[in-house]
């Protein structure tokens, strides 16, 4: 009976918004996962029906001595009882208590099959989001692990056709945009595929690859990158890989669970230079030392989810109706978001950052490390979008630092749709990123990217100045321990 007390926590905890299907399940433990997962997404496949019949039979009124009998364990055993091989628990009191009403509750659903129309119960599920069937089953090579090359070569020896991922079960695609994302037919299943299951493809949305993407790490020995909110490992993953496994990634998570999540994903995804960090990322001091070095951050933040339309959670439903509630929501989500992208651009704001030493110069003002931060959000509503990012850049810490946004050269160019122009952003659109879910084969997704124009302007500065080569370098104390301003002096000629 433990197996149905778990699945029916799963459904309380979607009912009271604690997450998405998909990171609720994440968060179970990963023996009998599979098991709970799937009889949760038959569960609420069928949630309406059952419900009904549920009601129509009286069970919980006329059951109400057991006290936890309540409506989602009714729901997960009811499911099992008419929909499936029966009910997989021992005898005890609460499988005796649906046992009693058997048949009623199988006539109910007779009755409710007549009065919709219909044959079979297939017919009473809830299918779905049509837009899911025209989202392609898009595959992460990792690259950690094995180039893009070796990926498509070992599909095409398992039988697969480099075609359209529409065209059959068996085609896949390279995509343009992603060279390491695999496009292939909605329908694919993974979980058993033994690439997925040793790390070396990843599940991810082509939206999800965008912000690692625009952020662009530098794959060097020294490179320091922050993934801010990081479970499930997804965003981290694919920052690892494009770093080529080299430098230092900092993956944050401030939940326990999901930290464990993280830290088994970035492990079976062979992440060398990830280290997982259970903290949230808004209580650490942004002078840490231990974080001085940083130069990109990733922010992913909690936010609605309204722009996801995969295979899952269009099973919950939706309380948009709420026009008030929804937008106290989205207002409460948007401060959170913005206090994230605040947050980041304070880290560092006394640290030197080194040059190379053939660029001359008279003069040093120190400027925070943090060059670049991507923001991305799943959301398709523009305050938790345009408008954090025109309230963002209009903040007392991005206008000190002097963070705007990257040109769009800089921001996946060759995508079509950008920022929204009637929000407040009509100057800076064309530097944003949106993906719809209606008309882009993906989910609903937004990416900004911030970038530190003041460390581009001292560089094209620098390079300005003539001189001989240098042959004596000295910086101040008061640099060296984080003062607002310093002399870098520079001996040319043997004159300092």
């Amino acid at each position: 009976m433990d197996f149905y007390f778990q699945a029916a926590n799963v459904l309380d905890r979607l009912d009271s918004k604690q997450g998405s299907i998909k990171s609720v399940l994440a968060s179970l433990p990963e023996s009998g996962r599979a098991r709970t997962a799937a009889l949760v997404i038959e569960t609420l496949k069928y949630k309406v029906a059952l419900t009904e019949v549920i009601n129509a039979s009286r069970i919980l009124l006329e059951e109400r001595k057991i006290k936890s009998l309540n409506l989602t364990l009714t729901l997960v055993l009811v499911h099992d009882l008419l929909l499936s091989r029966g009910i997989q628990a021992g005898d005890g009191p609460i499988k005796q208590a649906i046992l009693r009403h058997k048949t009623r509750l199988r006539s109910e659903l007779q009755r409710i099959k007549i009065k919709r129309g219909v044959k079979s119960d297939l017919e009473l599920a809830n299918n779905g989001d049509e837009r899911a069937a025209r989202i392609p089953r898009y595959v992460r090579v990792n690259t950690c692990l094995w180039t893009t090359e070796e990926a498509i070569r070992h599909y095409q020896e398992k039988g697969f056709t480099l075609t359209d991922p529409f065209s059959s079960d068996k085609a896949f695609a390279q995509d343009e945009h992603i060279p390491d994302l695999l496009m292939f037919h909605p329908q694919r299943q993974f979980h058993d595929d033994v690439c997925y299951t040793t790390g070396k493809v990843i599940l991810q949305d082509k939206a999800s690859c965008f912000p690692a993407t625009v952020l662009a790490p530098p794959a060097t020995d020294d490179s320091v990158v922050v993934d801010a909110t990081a479970a499930p490992g997804n965003k981290a993953s694919h920052l690892s890989a494009l770093m080529a496994n080299m430098g230092k990634l900092y993956a944050f998570e401030r939940d326990q669970k999901r930290y464990r999540t993280l830290k088994a994903m970035l492990n079976k995804a062979g992440c060398k230079n990830a280290e997982a960090i259970n903290v949230d990322f808004l209580t650490v001091d942004p002078t840490d030392p231990k974080y001085g070095m940083v130069t990109h951050i990733l922010l992913d933040p909690s936010c609605s989810g309204s722009g996801i339309v995969n295979r899952l959670d269009h099973l919950l439903e939706a309380d948009d109706d709420n026009v008030e509630g929804l937008e106290n929501r989205l207002n409460k989500l948007a401060s959170f978001q913005l206090r994230m992208i605040k947050h980041a651009m304070k880290c560092n704001a006394h640290s030197f950052i080194p040059l190379p030493m053939a660029i001359l110069c008279t003069q040093y003002t120190l400027v925070p490390a943090v060059q670049k931060i991507a923001y991305s959000t799943c959301s398709i509503h523009a305050v938790e979008n345009e408008q954090v990012v025109r309230q963002a850049l209009n903040s007392e810490e991005a206008t000190q630092n002097g963070f705007e946004l990257v040109p769009r050269a800089q921001a996946l160019p060759a995508w079509h749709r950008r920022g929204r122009e009637d929000v407040g952003c009509k100057d800076r659109a064309e530097s944003l990123i949106r993906c719809s879910p209606d008309e882009d084969a993906t989910n609903g997704f937004f990416v900004a990217c911030f970038v530190k124009t003041q460390v581009t302007r001292f560089v094209e500065k620098a390079d300005t100045i003539k001189g001989s080569p240098v042959t004596q370098c000295q910086i101040p104390n008061d640099a060296r321990s984080g003062g607002n301003t310093g002399q870098l002096r520079i001996s040319l000629d043997g004159e300092r």
